[in-house]
């Protein structure tokens, strides 16, 4: 069985010290999606303190004692300990923070004054991949283990391992023998995951790093990648990107 759960409004938050730039931000999002869930800071250290979890993020850079660049980092921290991933998009006077927003994976910079056509073309490429991304971690395939069937959500899954005649399914939080076939698996999972071997179908979500033969996963295990799906492999992996899927930096 293959499901979706219910998907939740998403979140916004706009954080900048400046009250009329906050407005215009909010106006601008507001346009463009009427009934958008967003919060404002004045400052990153009550970002921070709030503890909220947010899809897509708008910073300042100039917010005094804690930085926008800090809040980023912040954020990318606690991504690392489990927490969605999530689009952070700056707008700044400073264009000379540009080349540090790239060490945050920053989905965007924009540039003070705020050019309204610019920010509803930056912003409509968000949403629609903060979309596609919320609704990706909802979904969840059903499976049997130990005489118990079992929810699980694809975020979770890193690859699925075929080994002596036994299907396995490594998590986040377990490792799983499952009843099943590779065959069947892949096809329920659909164009997130990528059979890189006929003993491995690996989440793309999940993927670090590859090689010509090699495939890294974000939990530090190497998948054999056969030297003749290389290039199908690319093309995949290329369109799930170019489709809005997440991508680990």
């Amino acid at each position: 069985m293959f499901g979706v759960e219910r998907q939740k409004l998403m979140k916004i938050a706009v954080c900048d010290d400046d009250r009329p730039i906050r407005e215009e931000l909010i106006r601008l999002i507001q346009r463009q999606v009427s009934d958008a869930d967003v919060t404002e800071y004045p400052s990153g250290e009550e970002l921070i303190d709030g503890g909220a979890d947010f899809d897509i993020y708008f910073l300042d850079i100039d917010l005094g004692s804690v930085s926008g660049m800090d809040v980023a980092r912040n954020i990318r921290e606690q991504e690392e300990s489990g927490r969605q991933r999530s689009i952070i998009i700056f707008v700044t006077g400073y264009r000379e923070y540009m080349e540090a927003a790239f060490d945050v994976n920053a989905f965007h910079y924009l540039v003070k004054p705020i050019d309204e056509e610019k920010f509803s073309e930056v912003f409509s490429r968000a949403w629609k991949e903060a979309s596609v991304s919320h609704e990706q971690i909802k979904k969840y395939i059903m499976v049997k283990s130990l005489g118990t069937r079992r929810k699980l959500l694809l975020k979770n899954i890193y690859y699925i391992e075929s080994r002596n005649k036994k299907v396995i399914i490594h998590t986040t939080n377990e490792t799983l023998e499952v009843y099943g076939k590779m065959e069947e698996l892949e096809n329920r999972l659909g164009n997130a995951f990528y059979r890189c071997h006929r003993c491995y179908l690996v989440n793309m979500e999940k993927i670090a790093a590859y090689s010509g033969d090699n495939i890294q996963v974000t939990n530090g295990d190497n998948l054999l990648l056969a030297r003749t799906k290389y290039s199908d492999f690319i093309k995949n992996y290329m369109r799930y990107i170019k489709n809005g899927g997440i991508v680990n930096g």
